[in-house]
């Protein structure tokens, strides 16, 4: 065994440690490029051949790489030892990213073929009493487009509500006003008790009122929502 650089043969005659280095990068770019392919098929028996061929790869890089970790482990110069590692690391690390992307399309195509499987049934099921089918689809969108009718209603029947409460809210700021110019004009002009009674009696039947518009509005907003149910 040659004690330089990456002259380190293989005890099982796999060549020396650039030798076995070099077939590994080749199969990654090998491997890269069949992805890439992979990638662009539809299913087909030779995206599963591809696939198959490329899992193969994979598992090739990953044996090359512990043949090469117990190649520069005996390289006897620290320099060369920590070189080589860091290479055989870097190797391993490209074939266990491949091996992800492989693992990944293959989850989406099991995925792509259970969702086609379940088309193919779907469609059976139409064509064996496709007039049932058809009825509870159109069901389904007349209901659907009943709540949306609805919720459209209730909608507008809540931004009127908001509207009519936001008004008598302005109302009542606008009575306080005038209430407090009018105290202020009646104790300016000194005027007797009972006519100030009077004025607070008409304030309270003003205020019932109001309180009886907002139940009422919230009494057809109930009515609007349960009708439109």
């Amino acid at each position: 065994m040659s004690n330089h650089g990456g002259d380190s043969k293989s005890g099982g005659g796999g060549g020396t440690l650039s030798e076995v280095y070099q077939n590994s990068k080749r199969l990654l770019i090998k491997t890269r490029d069949g992805l890439e392919r992979l990638e662009k098929m539809f299913e087909s028996t030779s995206s599963s051949d591809l696939s198959d061929s490329l899992n193969r790869d994979i598992c090739q890089i990953i044996s090359l790489c512990s043949n090469m970790d117990s190649l520069w482990r005996s390289i006897p110069a620290k320099s060369q030892r920590d070189l080589w590692k860091r290479k055989v690391e870097q190797v391993a690390e490209e074939a266990d990213s491949l091996k992800g992307s492989l693992d990944k399309y293959l989850s989406r195509n099991q995925r792509r073929v259970q969702e086609a499987r379940e088309r193919e049934e779907l469609l059976g099921r139409v064509n064996g009493d496709g007039s049932h089918v058809l009825r509870i689809f159109d069901e389904e969108a007349q209901a659907m487009q009943s709540v949306r009718n609805s919720s459209t209603m209730l909608e507008e029947a809540y931004s009127t509500g908001v509207a009519i409460l936001s008004k008598y809210s302005e109302q009542r700021d606008h009575l306080k006003r005038a209430q407090r110019k009018a105290l202020d004009v009646l104790n300016t002009l000194g005027l007797s008790n009972s006519v100030l009674r009077l004025i607070e009696r008409r304030n309270r039947v003003d205020k019932w009122i109001k309180y009886a518009g907002m139940i009422v509005t919230i009494i057809i907003l109930i009515y609007v929502w349960r009708w439109t149910r």
